[in-house]
């Protein structure tokens, strides 16, 4: 949604690829739709539709329909291609092997790369929801490169100890941790309450 009182909106970029793990793109943009001052540009490959299409028996033109900007990831030319343009933040989730190499090695070979590559070279967030296991050398190599380059390598592993009950609590525990390091924490801790430790109130009893 536009910015309150014609204030730059805080843009962020939202990537889907073709690693497994579609559900957190797509949450992503479900809870930032609508919010005011919030802007969403959405990529998504051609190996992200079709897990979108497998995963959650969902079309394309679905999950465009969430994003306020949508950009085609052959579109070299876009406006998120350039440091001039004043994106927040991208998150790519998931985040497949290929994606996290090519931004690795600086292979801006198509709007992904090049987007993350932006972010990268500005100083921005950028948050890789990366989904592979077991980890083989190359993909522990490429990750430690991304994160002395600036990135944020965020694997979505899920957390147990608020005792989630359905996948859906699971999958809004990580994309609220996501929204924390994008710095939207108020919409992060509506899907992700703070830890309030084992015993709360307890420290506020020693005193």
């Amino acid at each position: 949604m536009p910015a309150p009182d014609g204030a730059v909106p805080q843009r962020l970029i939202v990537a889907i690829t073709g690693a497994t793990g579609a559900i957190y793109g797509v949450r992503l943009l479900q809870v930032l739709q609508g919010v005011a001052g919030v802007e969403t540009h959405l990529l998504i490959s051609p190996a992200g539709v079709m897990n979108l299409q497998h995963e959650l028996d969902i079309s394309r033109a679905q999950v465009e329909s969430l994003a306020g900007v949508v950009h085609n990831v052959r579109d070299i030319g876009a406006t998120i291609a350039s440091g001039s343009f004043r994106a927040h933040a991208m998150v790519v989730a998931p985040c497949s092997m290929r994606t996290l190499a090519a931004i690795a090695h600086g292979l801006s070979d198509n709007l992904i790369t090049r987007a993350a590559d932006v972010t990268l070279k500005e100083r921005r967030k950028l948050v890789l929801m990366v989904r592979e296991t077991p980890l083989n050398l190359a993909h522990l190599r490429n990750m430690t490169a991304v994160t002395e380059m600036g990135g944020i390598v965020f694997p979505p592993v899920p957390g147990f100890y608020q005792k989630p009950q359905t996948i859906a609590e699971l999958v809004d525990h990580t994309v609220g941790r996501v929204l924390d390091l994008v710095d939207l924490p108020e919409i992060g801790q509506s899907l992700t309450p703070s830890w309030g430790g084992l015993n709360p109130g307890a420290a506020d009893a020693a005193t």
